[in-house]
């Protein structure tokens, strides 16, 4: 069992888990249902508690942020690609909540508080801006990680304050640390997965290749046009076609492969999806950031087809790019894509190399272990160091090179030797006239004074100091920002 802390007191019982989604797609639920399970593996854990936000809202900002994104993928995926580049820099929007999105976050402000958690884990990022939100306030006095579901990070996931900050792989590391955050406070652990029991696998049972084709959990109809090429391939292979929720595109799918007897089997939603991926030697579907890291994990490479422009179209370059993956870009070439594929000797097995190399089961366990074990105050980052990091961002400047008051230091907390607070130079300033040291360090101390600060100095004090009446810190100009 972890060693107590003095902002974190274990009782008997042991941590308090709360697991925050929201369900824009299954993939956000997905990666909380792999933590939940993980945490089953921990003994320092009494009690554990999934929240989807959304459900917790009015069925009107639910469906306008649920169906509403989807309709748009279908109707307009431009504008979502422009939706996404928009609020892709990093703190494009500073400051608190908008106030439609307080008022239907009232429900699950009030379960937060009820369950009083001890640690919080994010995998979306509208619950990780609301857990910060009461962090800073003082609502809520946990332990809190923001857990990213795409291979790409996205600038809305970048919070004010939180323990830890998860990424699927190592090019994020390196984006946020060149902007400035600490390499103490981002790990990489890939994208949590649930971990299925342990069966035998058919792959490499001598006979012709197996695909897997899926439709999704809700069902896209792009499968019937995937399934229709497929039936041209000149290679030899059978298929499983998943159809999700629609009992209609099962239907139709069903009678387009009739003439083919046995070579396919035509499912609806099933719970058989571990084990069919662990059986496929090639996966043809959407790059989801959890159906990527699904079939990364069982070694399985993909064909992809009809990505969602943003996430996925960014989800897909990183499996090219390490030869886990081709894209077909119009659906009249996926016959031929998949024979390339087949018919090439070596490439099949090659790729299949490949998404072994790249999977990250563990992730889930990985997430946990580093909330739970790691430092007991958050990262703070002040909106002059907000406003700092957007500035590095849009002129493609490494944090490192900046000068000048807007330039970035780093609070340290010597015991632990982990960053507590990120902010400007001239903020700095102001705690230097109140709490410097004779070492040229701070000694952060409660402030009662009505004097106020140029900044939320206040805000932070009051985060970082709940356990005690004052604390030594060391101050650090940013370094060149590379990972440990």
């Amino acid at each position: 069992m972890r060693k107590s802390s003095a902002r974190h007191p274990i009782t008997a019982g042991g941590e308090r888990l709360l697991i925050l989604s929201a369900g824009v797609g299954s993939g956000h639920n997905s990666a909380a249902a792999a933590i939940q399970q993980a945490s089953a593996a921990r003994g320092d854990i009494d009690e554990v508690r999934v929240m989807d936000v959304l459900q917790e809202s009015n069925v009107l900002y639910r469906d306008l942020l649920g169906k509403g994104y989807f309709a748009l993928v279908e109707t307009a995926p431009w504008l979502v690609e422009w939706g996404y580049d928009l609020s892709d820099p990093p703190f494009r929007r500073r400051g608190p909540i908008d106030p439609w999105t307080r008022a239907n976050a009232f429900p699950a402000i009030s379960a937060i508080k009820r369950f009083k958690p001890t640690a919080i884990v994010c995998t979306h990022f509208l619950p990780a801006q609301l857990v910060a939100s009461l962090l800073l306030s003082g609502v809520i006095d946990a332990r809190t990680a923001v857990v990213t579901t795409d291979y790409d990070f996205q600038g809305l996931w970048l919070t004010s304050a939180f323990h830890a900050l998860f990424v699927a792989r190592e090019e994020g590391k390196v984006q946020l640390t060149a902007l400035g955050l600490p390499p103490d406070r981002v790990t990489v652990t890939g994208i949590p997965i649930s971990i299925p029991d342990q069966q035998a696998s058919a792959r490499g049972h001598g006979g012709p290749p197996r695909l897997l084709i899926s439709a999704g959990a809700s069902g896209g109809d792009y499968a019937a046009a995937v399934v229709r090429q497929t039936l041209h391939l000149r290679s030899p292979f059978t298929a499983t076609v998943v159809c999700g929720r629609s009992e209609e595109l099962q239907q139709r799918i069903s009678q387009l492969v009739a003439p083919a007897g046995d070579r396919y089997r035509v499912l609806g939603f099933t719970t058989e999806i571990p084990q069919l991926l662990r059986d496929a030697d090639l996966f043809v579907g959407k790059p989801g950031g959890l159906s990527a890291s699904e079939c990364m994990a069982a070694g399985l490479p993909m064909v992809l087809v009809n990505p969602i422009p943003g996430q996925e179209v960014r989800n897909g370059d990183y499996l090219m790019e390490q030869g886990a993956a081709v894209r077909c870009n119009t659906p009249a070439t996926i016959g031929w894509k998949i024979d390339q594929v087949l018919g090439e000797p070596g490439r099949l097995q090659r790729m299949q190399e490949a998404a072994q190399r790249i999977g990250r089961p563990d992730a889930a366990a990985d997430v946990l272990s580093g909330l739970l074990d790691g430092p007991s105050r958050p990262l703070i980052v002040t909106r002059g160091a907000q406003k700092s990091i957007l500035a590095a961002s849009e002129r493609r400047l490494i944090a490192s090179d900046m000068t000048g008051p807007s330039s970035l230091v780093r609070l340290i907390d010597p015991v632990v030797d982990s960053t507590i607070a990120l902010l400007q130079v001239e903020e700095l300033v102001d705690l230097q006239k109140r709490y410097a040291a004779p070492d040229g360090n701070l000694v952060l101390q409660r402030d009662d004074t009505r004097a106020p600060f140029r900044w939320e100095a206040r805000r932070m004090l009051r985060t970082l100091l709940r356990d005690g009446q004052s604390l030594p810190v060391r101050v650090e100009a940013l370094a060149a920002s590379h990972p440990a």
